[in-house]
């Protein structure tokens, strides 16, 4: 199993930008498909990217495309979100997650979770 540690959050003005890591130890990482969810005050946890194993295949939600870009560097065993022209709307916690299978709108097979970072978007 993957352990998953994020970092990179913070309190942005709106059109900022900000990028989030997420960390992973275990030597089951390459072959997992990984992903970004949110959570925002109030509201269920949503989906926002996620990437296939080798990184050849994203997908966003509607909300996030053109502005966030997921990455992963399998030798460094860490998968990016780079957010832009961040809205208030975007703030929430951001989850990193390890899974089976990218696919439009989720990540199947969730088998580890982080345990989030703190997005604030100020207007």
């Amino acid at each position: 199993q993957v352990q998953l540690v994020e970092s990179g959050g913070g309190l942005v003005q709106a059109g900022g930008s900000l990028r989030l890591s997420c960390a992973a130890s275990g030597r089951t990482f390459s072959s997992s498909a990984m992903g970004w969810f949110r959570q925002a005050p109030g509201r269920e946890r949503e989906f926002v990217a996620a990437i296939s194993q080798i990184g050849g295949r994203t997908y966003y939600a509607d909300s996030v495309k053109g502005r966030f870009t997921i990455s992963r560097d399998n030798a460094k065993n860490t998968v990016y979100l780079q957010m832009n022209s961040l809205k208030p709307e975007d703030t929430a916690v951001y989850y990193c997650a390890a899974g089976r299978r990218a696919t439009q709108g989720d990540l199947g097979g969730i088998s580890s979770w982080g345990q989030g970072t703190q997005v604030t978007v100020s207007s």
